[in-house]
């Protein structure tokens, strides 16, 4: 069963077109209302005229601007975003940072986006 959109978007940038429309997808099957961006800086960008969002699912490695700098903007320049949870994507390798949710490992495991993204976002709370 289906459970109600919550009031909030999760934001999910990240700059793989095909991996961006895969987890909207998944995430809008199962109710989520969903806002994508290309980079942190398109981010940035669609933060102002979003509502705060649930969750901010981030990309680690992008062109223009990558999830780590993208986090310091978030942080130091928008406080009224500083409690939104960051999840973390990325490949082999890559680490969780301090003040974010954890890292989802690519490729991405759609039962499990969907318990940490419900987890996080306060949906299943």
């Amino acid at each position: 069963m289906v459970q109600p959109a919550p009031h909030k978007p999760v934001l999910v940038v990240e700059d793989d077109e095909d991996a961006r429309a895969a987890i909207a997808e998944i995430l809008e099957a199962d109710g989520y209302e969903v806002a994508v961006a290309a980079n942190g800086q398109e981010a940035l960008d669609e933060l102002q005229h979003l509502p705060p969002p649930s969750l901010i699912l981030l990309d680690l490695r992008m062109p223009v601007m990558d999830g780590p700098e993208f986090l310091r903007h978030l942080r130091a320049d928008w406080p009224r975003l500083k409690s939104v949870p960051v999840l973390l994507l990325s490949g082999v390798g890559a680490e969780a940072l301090p003040d974010t949710g954890g890292l989802l490992k690519k490729p991405i495991v759609p039962d499990e986006l969907l318990a940490t993204v419900g987890r996080l976002s306060g949906r299943f709370a």
